[in-house]
């Protein structure tokens, strides 16, 4: 292809080390945390940035959440996006991924692209759910945990990991394909770019009226998950132990440690 049109989604989360969930309402509580751009989906706009230096183009950044979303969507056009857009309203909150997928699906239609780039999945939840549903709501063939990202002659051409070794697939555009977390170096945000896009750079938000929704499938009231019941799962304690004497002592000692752990 000439040029080469590509959204890429992305999600703010809370720093692992420091989620929190709200009992009351069973979801993320987000105010006491920091939060940063979802590590996979910088893999994904990584993915994206490189597709359109080969072949020319344009990379919109494309998530759903609230209005503070908007400073980490600056941080992708600074690091090379020429768009992003910013899918908020009151309708969207309480999502789960089938609701949070069609949302992202309709933003999808609007936009057009050739190709859309997902992360694997997101740290606050894990799922990896999102970009098979929205290919599933936009009709599109759909890729997972790639980790080479191509496109040849109106095809999307992906390396996958697997058992053994990897396996090469293609599926013909427009597609959805997920980006292995780790399967790129993410570029730095360019210095002057940055600065551009803190003051001058204007993040499109579009709301569910924009998108012409059926308020039936988004937020909670679209949502099929219920989720019963909150654990908070302290890891386990490592002890360590030294040992001293010498190599028959130490073998010994070892020995007698596997032997207790066996019979507890």
């Amino acid at each position: 292809m000439d040029r080469l049109n590509i959204v890429v989604c992305v999600k703010v989360v809370p720093k692992v080390d420091q989620v929190k969930f709200d009992p009351a309402t069973k979801t993320v509580d987000r105010t006491s945390a920091e939060n940063e751009l979802n590590e996979a989906d910088k893999n994904a706009l990584e993915t994206a940035l490189q597709l359109k230096e080969k072949h020319g183009g344009k990379v919109a950044v494309v998530s759903m959440g609230p209005p503070f979303f908007e400073p980490f969507l600056k941080i992708c056009v600074a690091m090379g996006a020429d768009d992003a857009v910013l899918l908020s309203d009151k309708a969207f909150a309480g999502a789960d991924t089938y609701a949070t997928s069609y949302v992202l699906a309709q933003a999808v239609k609007k936009l057009k692209p050739d190709l859309v780039l997902c992360g694997e999945s997101t740290s606050d939840s894990g799922t990896a759910q999102v970009p098979a549903q929205m290919a599933e709501w936009l009709g599109y063939p759909n890729i997972s945990y790639a980790s080479n990202v191509s496109v040849d002659n109106g095809f999307v051409v992906a390396r996958r990991t697997v058992k053994g070794g990897y396996e090469v697939v293609k599926a013909p555009l427009p597609a959805v394909v997920s980006v292995e977390l780790g399967s790129n170096t993410p570029r730095f945000p360019d210095f002057r770019r940055k600065r551009w896009a803190e003051r001058e750079f204007k993040t499109t938000v579009w709301t569910s009226a924009d998108l012409e929704l059926d308020l039936s499938l988004a937020g909670r009231a679209g949502s099929k998950t219920d989720v019963v019941e909150l654990q908070s799962i302290a890891p386990p304690q490592r002890l360590r132990k030294f040992l001293e004497g010498s190599e028959d002592e130490i073998a010994q000692t070892i020995l007698e440690i596997i032997k207790e752990a066996v019979t507890e």
